[in-house]
């Protein structure tokens, strides 16, 4: 079996508080020993017709900086694709709504189907054993039928288009099993008062008519009455794409050039009844769904939703624990959809469509946000269903259980989401830096959504966009399918926004932390600087020397019960002993979630600050470890900066350590830890005091003349390439190679190798 997170961890991460894995960067003070900067020329990646990336890590020569995944030419991607009317480019930005090539468009938050709030069901596959920490708003549980994929009522984006004899409606759905299981109805007008919805929807907004498809067909009703108008509407489902479009004949309804208030509501539909199927209170079972209403409300996802609240994170209202999670915090964006659903009132939730800009073919982005915190959407090149399937666990603590790399995750399908924020602040001229804030164990990507960690990181310097990825789940750990997943995101954030590809850190909270450690140990060369905070090594404790050019900082707390005092102490030890820089701050009488609470960052966006990647340092140290690696998700990590074709000779980890003396440097070397103390200000706790340690360093002497040599020592490595123009080095290089067996010694682009006895 993979190896846990962290064996420490394993035993004291237990979940007997009701505590939120929130997520925090904060730090105190710069590391000595920064690597310089070094510009990488190079083309960016250009998906063959597709959006371009901007601004992804390029270098001259010698293999490219991490995973071949980053690199990857967008998938084609069904529900995303137009045909026949349909032309307009999809927004990609949830709550949105545009106008574009004679289109509206509402594009509505994945994995928002969570319908009213009432008791919750112990089933919910939202509930403790999987997003602990970011639970729904709504109470709603699908039944357990695997037809329903627990995602079958999920609106993913609504369009609506005039035509000559007809007006047209497309609705894109995140899971379409069974058309017949499914339904949806549209409230078109702007008549006063409320009128009930028809089919036993459960609730009531104005309209003039309502137009209700299911499975195969379709009807529009005058709003309140059961007046059937005619001729009926014409139904084409698209399976593959999971589009549905509506053509309503001018014959029965005509918006001419109005405005039409527009509101859509899905649930899913009883064939027998023919009727909304109506969840029951309590559990799920194989037919009906769970945690529903007194009142009966079937409609499980609304919108648009333009103005759905962001989390809530200040410390004083919202405390450090799971409850006022639960309460304050809408983590799926769904918090105003199931107010109004509990109410049975659905008329805050609408946008009037203007039919005349739709005439007109006027194009109108105003509705995007441009700046600031959002939600994004993307197609990923995997998908092993739809839905969501709560069996796809990446990591059990009470089990014992860590998938590692070969995690796929929760969400299942195609379509991924991710936050981001963007500073509102003029495009630097090499394009925004780029912050990589990975969210906790038991939370999802909008962790951090409006937070002051989000903003404070992304305002610091220039502009940096801050990513946080959805990690396919609340438990992936950054690795397999999950790792993946990081990248992805990261690609299509280079395709809509400009990039500066030598500006990017990565930070993390919990398991963020986590990940911060195993991003920077297996992909040092794509990280400037990292932090981690309250995190710890993991499962890369044994490849930290790959650290050897990445300063980090690490920020821990003496109290904190799932992180605790000697994993974080364990961690420092390593730090040390791996021989790299790095600074620990730990926090005083500060527990696992203070620093959360607290929401503080200006001292973290110090650290990481405006440092840029340097890709050609004159010496690196690697391990090579193939257990983390996953060949499915395209995330093998067998190079670093200007080695590539590592190999292990046997099983287990190989690692090298090389240094060029072509650079005409001696780095300095690690000597005994400093200590320190300060105290964070400016958050919600006055002043947090903390200690802090971080290698003294010992200059080396004068610096070393310029030598055509590499000084190579290796361990359980089988192969080696060297790219020589990065090195610095010529083809007559002289190698002085220690090793503790057969290695073989490639120089790029030289037509040699040469083989190393142990």
């Amino acid at each position: 079996m993979p190896r846990t997170p962290n064996s420490t961890v394993m035993r004291t991460m237990r979940l007997r508080s009701a505590r939120s894995l929130l997520a925090v960067g904060l730090t105190a003070a710069v590391v000595a020993g920064m690597g310089t900067a070094l510009g990488a020329p190079g083309p960016t990646v250009s998906p063959g017709g597709r959006l371009a990336a901007h601004g992804l890590p390029s270098v001259g020569s010698g293999h490219r900086p991490g995973p071949d995944i980053l690199y990857a030419k967008p998938p084609r991607a069904p529900q995303l694709e137009n045909t026949g009317v349909w032309h307009a480019k999809p927004i990609l930005v949830s709550g949105a709504e545009a106008y574009r090539s004679g289109e509206w468009l509402y594009q509505d938050f994945l994995f928002d189907d969570h319908g009213a709030t009432a008791a919750k069901d112990p089933n919910d596959p939202y509930g403790v054993s999987g997003h602990l920490y970011s639970p729904a708003g709504g109470t709603f549980t699908y039944p357990t039928a695997k037809v329903y994929a627990n995602n079958a009522a999920d609106l993913v984006e609504l369009r609506v288009k005039p035509l000559a004899r007809a007006t047209a409606f497309r609705v894109t759905l995140d899971t379409l099993k069974d058309p017949a299981r499914t339904a949806f109805t549209i409230a078109l007008g702007n008549a006063a008062g409320s009128a009930t919805w028809p089919h036993g929807a459960g609730v009531s907004s104005p309209a003039s008519v309502f137009l209700t498809w299911h499975g195969s067909s379709a009807e529009l009703v005058k709003a309140g009455t059961s007046a059937v108008l005619k001729p009926a509407p014409r139904v084409h489902v698209y399976r593959t794409r999971r589009q549905v479009q509506v053509l309503v004949p001018h014959a029965a309804w005509n918006p001419g050039r109005s405005k039409v208030r527009t509101t859509i509501g899905v649930g899913l539909w009883d064939a027998k009844a023919g009727s909304y199927l109506k969840p029951q209170p309590g559990s799920a079972t194989e037919t009906a769904p769970g945690g529903g209403t007194p009142t009966g409300v079937a409609i499980v996802n609304v919108g648009p939703r333009v103005d759905e609240p962001m989390p809530i994170f200040a410390g004083s209202n919202m405390g450090d624990t799971a409850v006022g999670g639960m309460a304050l915090a809408p983590w799926w964006r769904d918090r105003m959809q199931s107010e109004q659903l509990t109410l049975g009132d659905l008329s805050p939730l609408s946008a009037d469509v203007d039919f005349a800009k739709l005439a007109a073919k006027q194009h109108d982005d105003s509705g995007v946000p441009k700046t600031g915190p959002m939600d994004r959407i993307f197609a990923s090149h995997y998908s092993f269903g739809q839905g969501l399937d709560p069996s796809k666990i990446c990591y059990d603590l009470a089990a014992g259980f860590s998938a590692g790399a070969k995690c796929i995750g929760r969400f299942v399908g195609q379509l991924q989401n991710y936050a981001l924020y963007v500073p509102d602040k003029p495009q630097p001229p090499k394009g925004f830096g780029l912050t990589l804030l990975l969210h906790s164990l038991s939370a999802n990507y909008n962790q951090y959504l409006d937070s002051n960690n989000q903003s404070q990181l992304g305002d610091r310097g220039p502009g940096s966009i801050v990513l946080t990825p959805g990690g396919r789940g609340p438990d992936g750990f950054y690795a397999g399918v999950a790792e993946a997943d990081t990248f992805e995101a990261w690609a299509d954030v280079a395709r809509h926004y400009r990039l500066d590809r030598d500006w990017t850190v990565v930070s993390g909270y919990s398991m963020g932390g986590f990940g911060t450690y195993r991003l920077l140990a297996r992909w040092p060369d794509l990280f400037a600087r990292g932090f981690s905070v309250v995190g710890a090594p993991g499962s890369v404790d044994d490849q930290l020397v790959s650290l050897r050019n990445t300063p980090l900082l690490a920020w821990n707390s003496t109290e904190d019960e799932l992180v605790n005092i000697r994993t974080s102490e364990d961690a420092v030890a390593a730090d040390a002993a791996a021989g790299i820089p790095f600074e620990e701050d730990l926090f005083l009488t500060a527990d696992h979630l203070t620093l959360a609470a607290n929401d503080e960052y200006g001292p973290g966006a110090a650290f990481l600050g405006t440092a840029r990647v340097d890709r050609s340092p004159a010496h690196i140290s690697y391990v090579v470890d193939s257990t983390e690696d996953s060949a499915l998700a395209r995330t093998v990590a067998d190079h670093a900066y200007w080695l590539s074709g590592l190999a292990a000779r046997g099983k287990g980890n190989a690692t090298i350590d090389v240094q060029s003396e072509a650079f005409g440097s001696r780095p300095p070397t690690p000597g005994p830890l400093m200590r320190g103390a300060g105290a964070l200000t400016g958050g919600e706790i006055p002043a947090m005091a903390y200690m802090s340690r971080t290698p003294t360093w010992i200059p080396m002497g004068p610096v070393a003349p310029n030598r055509d040599a590499l000084t190579i020592a290796a361990t359980n490595l089988a192969r080696v390439v060297i790219d020589v123009r990065r090195a610095r080095v010529t083809c007559g290089v002289t190698l002085n190679v220690k090793t503790d067996g057969p290695l073989t010694v490639v120089l790029a682009g030289c037509g040699k190798s040469t083989r190393f006895s142990g």
